[in-house]
């Protein structure tokens, strides 16, 4: 992953001090039983732009630990994240699954 570079155009004479670095957080997914592996590496393809093999290696961690880190950014995108996932919706091959997985936004270690 790449980090981003945040720019500021300079619009005054006088200098101001940029703000500090904003802290990093992890986006977290949550395991469950109502989604499959298709559907949890198709989301993460493509919300997250991953390899079949890396969103599968993701796949596999949450289902084994119950948990597994997908992103690590600053807040405002982690919350993008976040919704994103929120919004893919139920997974299409499991009857009783009734919406999207689960995130939640965890502060770096």
């Amino acid at each position: 992953m790449s980090k981003e570079t945040l720019t500021r155009p300079e619009t005054s004479s006088s200098p101001r001090a940029l703000p500090a670095h904003e802290p990093l957080v992890h986006v977290v997914l949550l395991d469950d039983d109502e989604h499959t592996y298709e559907y949890v590496v198709r989301m993460l393809c493509t919300l997250f732009s991953y390899s079949v093999r890396e969103a599968f290696a993701m796949a596999r961690e949450v289902d084994t630990t119950g948990r597994v880190v997908v992103a690590t950014t600053h807040r405002e995108r982690a919350e993008l994240k976040c919704e994103q996932i929120a919004g893919f919706g139920p997974d299409p091959l499991v009857a009783t699954s009734h919406g999207s997985m689960r995130a939640r936004i965890e502060p770096c270690a």
